[in-house]
């Protein structure tokens, strides 16, 4: 609850004890004018310093077995279970049509699920109204009011606010300089651009400044180049200001480059939570794996077999020639599995004999270079810093094995052999 000014001595004591004793001093000698400035001054240290207190808690988001099913029956989401920590930015990734914006909006309070409950800390909220929650949303299409000044689009997020007007007021002008729209707030939104009317949905979310931010792929409307400034400012909001946050992304640069840890959604399914590098290095399965990276993962169809003198196990590409011995620590088991391998891992050899692979056509791209190769039906990616390849050259091909990860070619699981 928001601290009142209703008596100067205990305003000045709980200044006093807050900040220490350093605070602005005015003599009441001065005048009722200076002496309700003096007040004004104090309720407005206050209410910062009772934000300041009251956001310091972030709840943490659990959902246990969120289930839903559109009337037309179909599953958008199957017993999904989530926890996103106390002042995180969870990042929601998935192709579209995963239930990235179901759950989020279940979440919201906006939808709700046929089974399971949902958890801030350990209260159930699950049949609270979205004004219940203390969240705030951004919406992928802004949902800004057209006949509306920034102004007063911002100004709605604090409708419900028992601060006074002109602390509303202050609040906007505030959070408006932040985000540098202070030129702007006289503005329509058909007046300003598409990265200004993100901030301006940006804004009026911080305005009111809710425990919990949620935010429906606010940049997929941008062009390229304000992706990339959005995803930088989107990031230093969050550091600024620790809210619990859920960042719903189809785009894995996003989902890479701005969540602390990601979620991974397929077919109302999560498939694997973890850190952007747990879930780069160490993929739970083939739709994991081939979902983050650019370009994406080569994926080679063989088998794990033993040379005649059964010493030394090695792979067998089944649709090339294309033989390479295993390290020791990856067991020699005769069976079949699809080899992955990232286009940073494998080295292309000058003047090989071995395992030879006809560049097809490079790419450059600045500080990288990519290239494409092929030997009979296997086509494979590789990206180095550098080439000193040219197209039509023969080259042979290794894998560092430390990046290289083995799948079960029935049910696309990743096999542990041993380190691998």
């Amino acid at each position: 609850m928001p601290f009142y000014a209703t008596q100067e001595k205990k305003d000045e004591q709980n200044v006093q004890k807050y900040f220490g004793g350093t605070y602005l001093h005015y003599s009441l000698s001065n005048g009722s004018e200076i002496r309700d400035k003096r007040i004004a001054w104090l309720v407005s240290i206050l209410y910062d310093l009772d934000c300041l207190l009251h956001h310091s808690y972030m709840p943490r988001i659990r959902t246990q077995a969120i289930s839903k099913t559109f009337p037309d029956g179909t599953q958008a989401l199957h017993s999904v279970n989530l926890e996103i920590h106390d002042g995180e930015l969870l990042a929601l990734v998935g192709p579209s049509g995963c239930g990235k914006t179901t759950l989020l909006r279940i979440l919201a309070g906006l939808d709700k699920a046929n089974d399971g409950k949902i958890f801030f800390d350990e209260r159930e909220i699950s049949g609270l109204s979205p004004d219940q929650r203390d969240l705030g949303m951004v919406f992928q299409n802004y949902a800004l009011f057209p006949h509306l000044s920034v102004f007063k689009n911002i100004l709605l997020g604090l409708e419900k606010s028992n601060l006074p007007k002109i602390d509303k007021q202050e609040q906007v002008q505030k959070v408006a300089h932040s985000l540098g729209l202070s030129d702007l707030l006289m503005r329509k939104p058909s007046e300003i651009s598409g990265g200004q009317r993100q901030r301006v949905a940006l804004a009026r979310l911080l305005a009111r400044n809710p425990s919990i931010h949620l935010l429906d792929e606010p940049l997929s409307n941008l062009d390229a180049n304000l992706r990339l400034q959005m995803r930088k400012e989107l990031a230093e909001l969050h550091q600024k200001h620790q809210k619990t946050t859920l960042f719903v992304t189809h785009d894995q640069v996003e989902a890479m480059t701005l969540g602390q840890r990601i979620c991974l959604l397929n077919h109302g399914s999560v498939e694997q939570m973890g850190t952007p590098q747990e879930l780069y290095d160490s993929p739970k399965n083939l739709f994991v794996a081939e979902f983050f990276g650019m370009p994406s993962i080569n994926l080679i169809h063989g088998s794990i077999e033993l040379k005649s003198n059964e010493e030394q196990s090695i792979f067998n590409s089944s649709d090339a020639n294309l033989s390479l011995p295993l390290p020791p620590e990856i067991q020699p088991v005769r069976q079949k599995v699809i080899l992955g391998i990232r286009p940073e891992s494998i080295c292309l050899i000058e003047h090989s004999t071995e395992n030879l692979f006809l560049i097809h056509r490079t790419e450059y791209l600045g500080d990288s270079q990519v290239c494409y190769l092929g030997a009979d039906e296997l086509g494979i990616t590789c990206k180095k810093t550098s080439f000193d390849f040219n197209p039509a050259d023969k080259v042979g091909v290794d894998f560092n094995w430390d990046h290289v990860h083995l799948f079960d070619p029935a049910n696309g699981q990743r096999i542990q052999f041993n380190d691998s």
